[in-house]
């Protein structure tokens, strides 16, 4: 997929590139984002060039993720990053992260939001899944903000540097957002009386 750019009244969401390097490393330099998501630990420099020389690009190339670069329009200061990645044939996930001195703002619910809308309209996703180490109440709150229903824990289903974690899961579908969705969608019927 050509890589393209979603814009939000007050953000600009883009797909990272070289110019990004820098503003990555130092967010990443965050205890809290390393503790919380799946960057490597310590961060350095050559993980920061590696993800947005390559790791980031190809995902556009290959339609295996969708990596953006959140910034306060139009050219401003990086703010978050937000990517909706295919775990699997048909499967959406998406994950992301807020630089420590622009939390608190609601940018990253803002972008969450706009890229669920992208991907339910334009990649056809049906639904959208939200996943989060079991204590990470910062991600937690970004998604439930942006409408995700929390749909339980799962056990021992997050891998974070070889160690199985316990994880919330939720999912956004399209008519939470007032989108139609590219498959009806037939909720179970409850069997109590």
């Amino acid at each position: 997929m050509e890589p393209l750019t979603l814009n939000t009244a007050r953000l600009r969401l883009r797909p990272f590139g070289p110019d990004d390097e820098e503003e990555v490393y130092a967010a990443c330099q965050d205890p809290g984002i390393q503790r919380w998501t799946l960057v490597p630990s310590p961060y350095g420099r050559e993980h920061a060039r590696s993800f947005v020389g390559e790791v980031a690009p190809a995902g556009w190339r290959e339609e295996s993720g969708y990596a953006f670069a959140v910034r306060l329009a139009p050219d401003g200061p990086l703010v978050a990053s937000v990517g909706v990645h295919l775990p699997g044939p048909g499967l959406y996930e998406i994950g992301y992260w807020a630089v420590r001195e622009h939390r608190g703002r609601g940018y990253t619910t803002e972008a969450v939001l706009a890229a669920a809308r992208w991907a339910f309209t334009e990649l056809g996703a049906v639904r959208l899944e939200w996943r989060a180490e079991v204590g990470n109440h910062g991600s937690r709150a970004v998604a439930e903000k942006a409408g995700f229903r929390v749909e339980g824990t799962m056990r021992a289903a997050l891998r974070t540097r070889d160690t199985l974690r316990d994880c919330w899961v939720g999912a956004l579908l399209p008519s939470d957002l007032g989108l139609p969705s590219a498959l009806p969608y037939l909720p179970a019927v409850s069997d109590a009386v």
